[in-house]
């Protein structure tokens, strides 16, 4: 009898809306083709971390199958859990205690830090893993793409509420964390009104502004976003003048976190990430702050960022996971590698693993950089999703 292939799956960075979908239908798809799957818990830091032996790591491995996974899309966050952990460099003080001290030294690359590469694929080979299925964002994929050029048979699916990933104009997690952000918006609304104060919304956006642009487009909102520095006085100019035009007095503006002001900057603060990211300063604390010191008005500063990644996926991501675990599974019986689901053109379609770095918004097409508000003229051949096609 043959041996079936067996099949590897995990979510890396932060979790969004979504992921079990994309984890449960995968798994039928595979089980309909006689494919094992195998579970890979915490990311990456399962083929960095796992125990060898002839037993699976129950911490960091776990077969899947339909009863394991039927109820698993009912629920937001990923039933595989997830880290931040970046295979190519490891750090003195966080390296697994099951790599021998003599194998270490063949793995640094210098400066306390080390390439835990090898290591992973000898448990890929360890695991009997034929093909990986790896789902997250810009620094999971960066990682994906070190695995395909070093022979790894993998296929890759994009999930980042930001939005930003190339390659694609939807990412699983991104309609999700707009509805949640839209109602919460809408709701504080009464707040804003009721003290006649200036809000300001800080929500995801490191470097891309797409998810506090689609925000403010379905809030009817002014947004800053990291793409382009905005002039402070004209925004509190803007801000104002919409409070004395509301009846309510009240006004508001959504913030990228990755927004900044002309000519100045923001502090980063804390450890770094295993890819470099810190976090930066708030800019809604600043420009609360700013708000009131040069104006007198109350403000309201309300951070809207894990919330929105927190809880069930709404229909749409839900469907879109739904719909790229199954086309990374054509792609598996094809035998591509190194590719990518994508929607490309308002289609379902895939393309190579993208290089690292985001997709940014288009200014001069879907920002009006005076007036701190989407452009809501000339979309007429546009993807649903109204951004530019990707190429």
């Amino acid at each position: 009898m043959s041996v079936p292939r067996r099949i590897g799956i995990l979510t890396g960075g932060g979790d969004v809306p979504g992921l079990n979908s994309v984890i449960k239908s995968v798994v039928y798809r595979s089980t309909e083709l006689g494919f094992e799957v195998l579970g890979l818990r915490r990311g990456w830091e399962a083929l960095t971390h796992m125990r060898p032996g002839p037993e699976l790591d129950p911490d960091y491995v776990r077969p899947l199958d339909r009863a394991t996974t039927r109820t698993i899309d009912r629920t937001g966050g990923t039933t595989l859990h997830s880290s931040r952990t970046n295979p190519r460099k490891m750090r003195a003080g966080k390296l697994p205690d099951v790599v021998p001290a003599e194998r270490l030294t063949s793995l640094e690359t210098g400066d306390g830090v080390y390439d835990f590469t090898p290591v992973v694929l000898e448990n890929l080979d360890r695991l009997g893993i034929h093909t990986l299925i790896s789902i997250g964002g810009d620094d999971t994929l960066s990682y994906s793409r070190v695995l395909a050029d070093a022979g790894v048979q993998i296929i890759a699916i994009p999930k980042t509420m930001d939005n930003d990933v190339k390659g694609t104009e939807y990412c699983i997690g991104f309609s999700t964390a707009i509805t949640r952000a839209k109602d919460a918006i809408n709701r504080q609304r009464t707040t804003l009104g009721s003290h006649e104060r200036i809000g300001v919304f800080r929500i995801f956006g490191r470097n891309a502004g797409f998810t506090a642009l689609y925000t403010a487009y379905v809030t009817s909102a002014r947004c800053v976003i990291p793409e382009h520095r905005f002039d402070l006085a004209n925004l509190v100019d803007v801000l104002v003048e919409d409070r004395r035009n509301n009846p309510s007095r009240y006004s508001f503006v959504i913030a990228s976190e990755g927004a900044l002001p002309q000519g100045m900057e923001l502090q980063e603060v804390g450890e770094a990430d295993a890819y470099g990211h810190r976090h930066k300063a708030s800019i809604g604390e600043f420009l609360a702050d700013e708000i009131k010191r040069r104006t007198g008005i109350e403000t309201v500063n309300s951070e809207l960022t894990y919330d929105l990644r927190s809880g069930d996926p709404d229909a749409l991501d839900q469907m879109v996971g739904i719909t790229f675990a199954n086309v990374a599974m054509e792609l598996v019986v094809d035998g591509k590698t190194g590719q990518m689901t994508a929607i490309r053109d308002g289609r379902y379609g895939y393309c190579p693993i993208p290089e690292p770095g985001a997709r940014t918004v288009d200014v001069e097409r879907f920002y009006n950089a005076d007036r701190y508000r989407p452009i809501y003229t000339n979309k007429i051949g546009l993807p649903i999703m109204l951004t530019q096609p990707v190429a």
